[in-house]
């Protein structure tokens, strides 16, 4: 599934179009320290986190995140919203539980030929 595929597949809300979006999504990370996710994050992870700073989109960056998912109500804080737009993170949000958010992902993920 690219990144594309699951913006438009409506299971999430649209925050922020990345640079990226034909990107491929190898897997998924859920976590919320950030040193953690800064070395175990893989490169092209969509990232389930409730972390909205700053900070959480320089380790997306540098883990080389396919993209941030907001979980549980979680917002970016404006700064950090700014700084996604910049830098061509895409953002997307869910009301979800981290778990559940994952899940239903991981399922799309593990569907044949991903149908959405």
């Amino acid at each position: 599934m690219t990144v594309q595929e699951l913006w438009d597949s409506g299971l999430l809300k649209q925050v922020n179009e990345g640079d990226d979006m034909e990107r491929e999504i190898t897997k998924l990370f859920c976590c919320d320290l950030l040193s953690i996710a800064m070395s175990k994050a893989p490169s092209g992870c969509a990232w389930v986190t409730v972390m909205g700073n700053m900070n959480t989109l320089a380790v997306a960056s540098l883990a080389d995140a396919a993209c941030v998912i907001m979980a549980e109500d979680a917002r970016l804080d404006p700064t950090a919203l700014n700084k996604a737009k910049m830098q061509g993170i895409t953002v997307m949000e869910t009301e979800l539980p981290i778990f559940d958010a994952a899940l239903l992902i991981h399922q799309r993920l593990s569907a044949p030929e991903n149908p959405l």
